[in-house]
């Protein structure tokens, strides 16, 4: 026969077993939800860029209707989330020469003296900034131009044809 008190409740070992398996199941989903949370800022993020680059076109093509082509240059000096019809949450506005701490971390920021447009993330587990070393990414508008040619023959040197609203540096993340 069994002895009726050992066949009621856990073992130590057994338990301490269950707590081990426990505490490793928890680390990898902590470590996992970092991971995801990393990713979804950095899509939001890539969201805005393309509601930016949506806006930059826009503004491109309504100064070549109102016939105000020769403007089109001094796109590259406005602060893009004005052509947005509803800010981001997270934009702190504009700055003069901002510093990455002077701004909480998951904000965009305009920078007036560069004429730039700063995302600084908030989760940087993932993040490999750029040459100057800081956990931001500097944005900029740029002017593209191609030679315009006839029948073989240069009819204009530099003609503008398009903007991008384009990182200024390579950064890695992910």
């Amino acid at each position: 026969m069994m002895n009726k008190n050992a066949a009621e409740g856990f073992t130590l070992i057994e338990l301490i077993v269950v707590i081990a398996i426990l505490s490793i199941l928890i680390a990898v989903f902590l470590n996992k939800v970092e991971y995801y949370q990393e990713l979804a800022e950095k899509t939001a993020m890539e969201q805005n860029i393309g509601a930016i680059q949506n806006a930059l076109t826009l503004q491109h093509g309504k100064q070549y209707v109102r016939g105000n082509s020769d403007d089109v240059t001094l796109l590259s000096t406005e602060n893009p989330m004005k052509w947005l019809q509803k800010l981001p949450q997270n934009y702190a506005g504009e700055f003069f020469d901002p510093k990455p701490t002077s701004v909480p971390p998951g904000s965009w920021i305009f920078d007036i003296k560069a004429h730039e447009l700063i995302y600084i993330p908030s989760r940087t587990d993932h993040f490999v900034p750029g040459k100057d070393g800081l956990n931001w990414i500097r944005f900029h508008i740029e002017m593209q131009y191609e030679t315009i040619k006839r029948n073989g023959v240069t009819v204009q040197d530099k003609a503008l044809v398009g903007t991008v609203f384009a990182q200024k540096e390579k950064v890695n993340w992910f």
